[in-house]
């Protein structure tokens, strides 16, 4: 009787080798591992230099227009009677160098054709600093 150790001619090897495919996927990791990168994880912000400049030296004048809904216009508090009065007012502002801020607040009810006018004469006459406040009135 004769002893079989091996495997017959019959039987046919059915399970598929791994070991190259294992291989190659761990030499696909390590490249994929070395071509990736390094990600930093910081923020870049341009932070504010200490310089030896002289601070600004005054805040800037500031003109309130108010403009109320019935069309009356008031200048910082005080009623503008006519267009007149108020175009000779923007004038003044517009002659000067440095040039106030003029903060312009109209009502929520007025029309806008009041507004524009405002807006209109100061564009005309030369100011250039010149704002819409109180727009958080509009947002209801």
């Amino acid at each position: 009787m004769a002893m079989s150790v091996g495997a017959s001619d019959d039987d046919m090897m059915v399970d598929m080798n791994t070991t190259p495919l294992i291989d190659v996927m761990l030499v696909l990791l390590i490249m994929f591992i070395i071509t990736i990168p390094v990600q930093t994880h910081a923020v870049k912000m341009n932070m504010p230099v200490n310089s030896n400049a002289a601070p600004p030296p005054k805040p800037p004048e500031i003109i309130r227009i108010d403009v109320d809904f019935d069309g009356t216009i008031g200048w910082n508090g005080i009623l503008v009677p006519d267009r007149n009065d108020l175009e000779a007012r923007l004038s003044q502002v517009a002659a000067q160098p440095d040039q106030p801020e003029v903060h312009l607040r109209p009502n929520k009810l007025v029309s806008y054709k009041v507004v524009a006018m405002v807006m209109a004469s100061a564009q005309r006459l030369g100011v250039t600093k010149i704002g819409l406040v109180g727009n958080e009135q509009f947002l209801n």
